[in-house]
């Protein structure tokens, strides 16, 4: 796993127990190699009222994509087939053609806060290579990473090979 900037720069759950960075509570995707500009694959991870035509895991998302405001989610709940879950996290991190990030803050209600990171690194000016990570974050960290992390990876798996053939399917069609 690439250890990311804010990942360096966290507090340590010996620092923070609350909202602490744990390296062993980090779930991670496959990183797939797409053949399509950074660009275009920016442009799709933006287009969030598009996410129900793509990705099989955030049917819907609706944010500003400005830092600090919310992502409104409904995912599907790999733990129980079937059913649709309501997520509001909060725009953490914006690099174009590099990084989108959203975060859970722990709160009284939701002690689990947790870290996601979309990654994309160009390997050329027609292809580039993308994966994302999830930290489960304080001392709940770990046991979070250790009931959903197998099924958030799936989850995020999947959403990266959907967002590998949509890319690819849209720099095609440029021609």
């Amino acid at each position: 796993m690439e250890i990311l900037d804010w990942m360096k720069e966290a507090k340590t759950l010996a620092e923070d127990p609350i909202s602490g960075f744990d390296p062993s509570a980090v779930t991670e995707s496959v990183t797939v190699d797409i053949a399509a500009p950074a660009r275009i694959v920016w442009d799709i991870l933006c287009d969030m009222p598009s996410y129900n035509e793509w990705n099989p895991f955030c049917v819907k998302a609706v944010s500003e994509l400005k830092m600090g405001s919310p992502v409104e989610m409904r995912l599907i709940n790999y733990a129980a087939s079937g059913s649709i879950v309501p997520n509001l996290e909060y725009i953490c991190g914006l690099e174009p053609e590099r990084l989108i990030s959203w975060e859970m803050k722990h709160t009284p209600e939701w002690p689990y806060p947790a870290r996601r990171d979309q990654v994309i690194t160009p390997t050329g000016p027609n292809s580039c290579r993308y994966y994302s990570t999830d930290a489960f974050l304080g001392n709940n960290g770990i046991h979070v990473f250790n009931f959903a992390g197998p099924w958030v990876k799936r989850a995020f798996d999947d959403s990266a090979h959907s967002l590998k053939a949509r890319a690819e399917a849209f720099f095609a069609a440029e021609g």
